[in-house]
């Protein structure tokens, strides 16, 4: 089980050379898709997990606004107010910074969902619940085309170190479930 302790130590903030840092929603998916997986059998785990992942989903969406206010005092890139939160409206890297900015949209729309799943119901949370890893998708798309770390061997060592934990997770995820009852024919008397 030390999957949850490296999902940890990759969601945790990674120093940038230029700014303050930028948060990493790897671990965060990593551990999502670990907890989701039931890969955990001891009593009360889920619910610990539970837990965690919400707190953790939580951290995510401070940060994720956190990023875009402390780009606001970076004088070399001089985002304002409509670059940080108006989509490919930004001079540096539009496309890129842009796709940075829906995802942050789209991940507080689909985290939010948690709040509201009673009234949504479990099978359409659920279901929207899925969508979170585009949001991840986007979020290295982001990282990769703007981020001023991308073009460094560590960056890229780590976003494709955790590409591959991710892939397996979502295959363990989304993999057809055994049935645990058995059918067996009914048996007709005459």
């Amino acid at each position: 089980a030390r999957l949850p302790v490296y999902a940890l130590l990759i969601g945790a903030f990674i120093p940038s050379q230029k700014v303050w840092g930028g948060f990493n929603l790897q671990g965060l998916v990593l551990f999502g898709l670990y907890m989701a997986g039931n890969l955990g059998t001891r009593p009360g785990y889920k619910r610990t997990m539970v837990k965690l992942h919400e707190q953790l989903a939580l951290a995510a969406l401070i940060a994720i606004p956190l990023h875009g206010l402390l780009l606001l005092g970076d004088t070399w890139l001089s985002p304002g107010i409509v670059g940080v939160f108006v989509p490919f409206t930004m001079d540096y890297r539009p496309v890129w910074t842009g796709i940075g900015i829906l995802a942050g949209y789209l991940a507080f729309a689909l985290g939010l969902t948690f709040y509201a799943r009673r009234r949504l119901g479990t099978r359409r949370w659920r279901y929207a619940h899925r969508f979170i890893v585009l949001v991840y998708v986007l979020g290295v798309a982001h990282v990769l085309g703007a981020g001023s770390d991308a073009g460094g061997v560590w960056m890229r060592g780590i976003v494709v170190a955790s590409l591959i934990p991710i892939a397996v997770l979502l295959v363990l995820r989304y993999r057809p479930r055994k049935s645990t009852a058995t059918a067996t024919p009914a048996r007709v008397s005459r």
